[in-house]
């Protein structure tokens, strides 16, 4: 025992070791940390199928993992009761949006992981932002995050827009989550409702190509406005331009070895 033990033995003061899960030694990684197992079986479906390590088709695969081969999947809908407050904050939103004249905003609601994220149907969503902000059961004031998603072979919803709301009155964290086919990838700007959202939608735009109707100056933030195509699609090609530095050049990756 050391000094400083010692000393807070005699006052009564005991030193308690950080709260977390029991760990027995030896214990496998994955057995300490549940949360992070596969899903079990008929929580997630297939969307998709992925081939070599980052799905791109039509061009050399440099990673030399082209033959792999894997199941791309999606958290499947859960059923009540979700469980906490995941179940109070549902209930407020349905009533809220009911109120608010869009009756089955919400298609499905998942809850995977510990984290509930609410499926809303494209154009209800600035409704539902607005209620979410709004609503005194509800309160989620700050939007985090605005991202999107490229499944190209979810048909009629290859594009998914992913927002993170925070509610700081109730300490409470949600994901909204909407989708555009490929064919029409328009979405609601929530910048009104959320101005935070400003910049998350541009990247989101210049990577994905999702228009978000109704934002203020969308334009590309990180590509040369005559860049064409959208960087972060699952369609979009490996090539580049070759880079050159002191004298010598890397070519572009679609030229350089390619693994069989």
């Amino acid at each position: 025992m050391s000094d400083d033990d010692k000393r807070d033995a005699e006052k009564g003061v005991t030193s308690a070791a950080p709260e977390g899960p029991e760990q027995t030694p030896g214990q496998p990684a994955v057995e300490q940390s549940p949360e992070n197992l596969p899903a079990a079986p008929g929580q997630v479906h297939q969307v998709g199928t992925r081939h070599g390590m980052f799905g791109v088709r039509g061009t050399g695969d440099t990673s030399g993992y082209g033959g792999l081969v894997s199941a791309v999947t999606y958290p499947a809908p859960s059923q009540r009761p979700y469980g906490g407050w995941f179940d109070e904050v549902a209930d407020a939103l349905e009533a809220a949006t009911r109120t608010a004249g869009v009756e089955q905003a919400v298609g499905s609601v998942v809850v995977h992981r510990g984290e509930i994220t609410f499926h809303v149907r494209r154009e209800d969503l600035l409704t539902v932002a607005r209620v979410l902000r709004d609503d005194e059961a509800l309160r989620f004031e700050l939007c985090s995050s605005v991202s999107g998603v490229h499944y190209p072979d979810d048909t009629g919803r290859e594009l998914h827009v992913v927002m993170h709301l925070l509610s700081m009155t109730h300490n409470r964290r949600i994901r909204v989550e909407a989708t555009a086919p490929d064919a029409d990838p328009h979405v609601p700007s929530v910048v009104p409702v959320y101005p935070t959202a400003d910049w998350h939608e541009r990247e989101t735009y210049d990577m994905f190509g999702i228009v978000f109707d109704g934002h203020p100056s969308l334009t590309r933030i990180l590509m040369p406005d005559d860049w064409p195509g959208h960087p972060q699609r699952k369609d979009y090609p490996l090539g580049g331009i070759p880079v050159e530095y002191k004298g010598g050049t890397v070519p572009p990756p679609d030229q350089r070895r390619s693994y069989n």
